[in-house]
């Protein structure tokens, strides 16, 4: 079985989806996030703040790289791990790739009290969506092997036309 690798910005349900996915394909689950928040003891903006955005891609790339090599699994992405070449390289080589995506404003809704997100720690947390998006969702594009539109929709729902696109177009063994 391939590994599947999701991706698509903060608030999109990588996460929530990635573990019902996972139940139903009988895959283990994990979440680069948790991941690198488990294995550095230390949270996302607290990383962010000591080492800034350029320290955090590159503990972000190191555990991707690594991440992307266990199989088969079903893996959540962080919202801007698409943005180095890198990895991006990983994704498309070493699973299927899906993008989860959503709009500005249902993402805004989704993400916009959390304090544990430190991009969106600004006066405009609407704005820096906007143009996090406008630069990465041509690059969650460019590695999509599916792209699957979360707006409004039931997790389950979600999940059930993930689980029939990768029988359908994907080939992908469905348990």
């Amino acid at each position: 079985m391939k590994n599947i690798f999701l991706v698509g910005p903060m608030g999109s349900g990588k996460s929530t989806i990635g573990r019902h996915l996972s139940r139903s394909l009988k895959l283990p689950f994990k979440d680069c996030d948790h991941e690198l928040v488990k294995r550095t003891g230390a949270s996302i903006p607290l990383i962010f703040e000591i080492e800034g955005e350029e320290g955090f891609r590159r503990r972000e790339s190191a555990l991707l790289d690594e991440l992307t090599q266990e199989t088969p699994l079903v893996l959540a992405t962080g919202g801007g791990a698409v943005i180095r070449d890198d990895n991006r390289r990983f994704l498309q080589s070493r699973g299927l790739v899906i993008y989860l995506f959503a709009s500005v404003e249902q993402l805004f809704q989704r993400t916009h009290r959390d304090k544990n997100r430190p991009l969106l720690q600004t006066e405009n947390p609407r704005q820096k969506l906007e143009e996090l998006l406008a630069v990465r969702d041509p690059l969650y594009r460019a590695v999509a092997d599916l792209i699957i539109h979360t707006e409004d929709r039931s997790i389950r729902s979600v999940t059930k036309e993930i689980l029939s696109r990768l029988d359908k177009e994907c080939d992908y063994p469905i348990p």
